[in-house]
């Protein structure tokens, strides 16, 4: 079995957050969703599960992070081009979420910013990763 990752993000709608996700190209599998949590598919190895405040609040003793005084974790996605990038961003603004800073263009690697409506924070980023390597060697 593929190692998966999870990643549990506390959301204050559950039904805007489903659709935020849905329209930025990922899909809700209702086996593991409830009127508390939905599990979005990014890939076959990759899943955010979105989580009522309460549901998510049952999970953790510390407190929940304030998303909108803070930033609590930077979930990084590549993509398979600048395109592509630029891409999810657009729908994720189009989808009522947020860029909080200009894009990042280092030649080899190119990121965008985007928050989802909760200010959970998304960089979907491309990387040249043989260009990467060479720019490293210098």
């Amino acid at each position: 079995m593929p190692q998966m990752i999870f990643v549990n993000l506390p959301v204050s709608d559950l039904d805007r957050a489903k659709a935020f996700y849905e329209a930025i190209g990922f899909s809700i599998n209702p086996q593991f969703s409830d009127d508390t949590a939905a599990c979005v598919v990014v890939s076959e190895t990759i899943f955010l599960m979105i989580l009522t405040h309460a549901k998510f609040d049952s999970f953790t003793p510390l407190p929940r992070a304030d998303t909108s005084a803070s930033t609590a974790a930077l979930i990084a996605l590549t993509r398979d081009s600048r395109d592509a990038v630029d891409d999810l961003a657009a729908a994720a603004l189009a989808a009522g979420g947020s860029e909080p800073k200009p894009a990042t263009d280092l030649g080899f690697m190119y990121t965008r910013t985007v928050m989802d409506p909760d200010g959970n924070v998304f960089e979907p980023f491309w990387m040249d990763i043989e260009a990467a390597q060479t720019a490293e060697k210098m």
